[in-house]
């Protein structure tokens, strides 16, 4: 196993980075009253790897996904997704890059309640204006687990069912990155484990990149690295997480 490592994650070419951050600062409100939610955060998401983001509240690690994702803009510095820095892009070019190369799942699940299962899989495609790949969705639907229930609505889902659904949204598109906001945080621990299962067999199956917010340690562990926030700022990374390798560093 690799020793938490201090300090900030090294950047490396564009090959392979998926997303990246460079000397990223966000600043909210003015003044005295000002909150710096991140603080010179300089950061690599590698690719075909599933990366878990721990802070204490108010650390910044939403904020960090939401600035990667294209959700926030920084203050100052860069965030890449690919080969593209979000802040050259207008707010059309940056919707289109958040349609086609990045995914999402939240711990709302975010359904569309009066479409069935498979229409909310194809909704990116139906907004793009773009015909989806059936031999594509057909393996993403076998992969989560959903072949029964397809042309169900989430209200005749259960959760882990709906945040299967938002999983194979996120996947239909073949994203560059996939951002996880607190996926399980609405789902019972055995379902909470077959989604947080599906993650890592998204990444090692077929090599997505994956990058999750999560307060859980237990949910951390599944990822190959955990980034640790406080006060803005990366302090640690560790590499092979378990359970209580997490609380560890958390605890220091």
């Amino acid at each position: 196993m690799t020793a938490i490592t201090p300090t900030q994650v090294p950047v490396g070419g564009t090959a392979g980075v998926p997303a990246r951050a460079v000397h990223a600062a966000k600043v909210y409100g003015e003044g005295d009253n000002a909150v710096r939610a991140l603080d010179d955060v300089t950061l690599d998401i590698p690719s075909a790897r599933f990366t878990a983001i721990m802070g204490a509240s108010g650390s910044g690690k939403s904020t960090l996904m939401h600035c990667l994702a294209g959700l926030d803009t920084l203050t100052s510095g860069e965030v890449w997704i690919g080969g593209t820095e979000l802040g050259s892009l207008n707010d059309r070019q940056l919707t289109r890059l958040r349609r086609e190369q990045v995914g999402f799942v939240f711990q709302a699940f975010n359904l569309v309640p009066t479409l069935s299962a498979w229409e909310n899989m194809t909704l990116p495609f139906l907004l793009d204006g773009r015909s989806p790949d059936r031999e594509w969705l057909d393996e993403l639907v076998r992969a989560v687990g959903l072949e029964p229930r397809v042309q169900h609505r989430p209200s005749e889902l259960s959760g882990g069912q709906q945040q299967r659904v938002a999983i194979a949204r996120a996947l239909a598109t073949r994203p560059d990155v996939i951002f996880a906001d607190e996926p399980t945080g609405n789902l019972d621990t055995s379902a909470g484990a077959e989604v947080l299962e599906l993650f890592r067999a998204a990444v090692r199956n077929l090599e997505q990149t994956v990058v999750m917010v999560t307060h859980d340690p237990t949910a951390a562990s599944y990822a190959d690295s955990v980034v640790f926030l406080s006060d803005g700022r990366v302090v640690a990374t560790l590499d092979d997480p378990t359970p209580d390798r997490v609380l560890d560093a958390l605890k220091g």
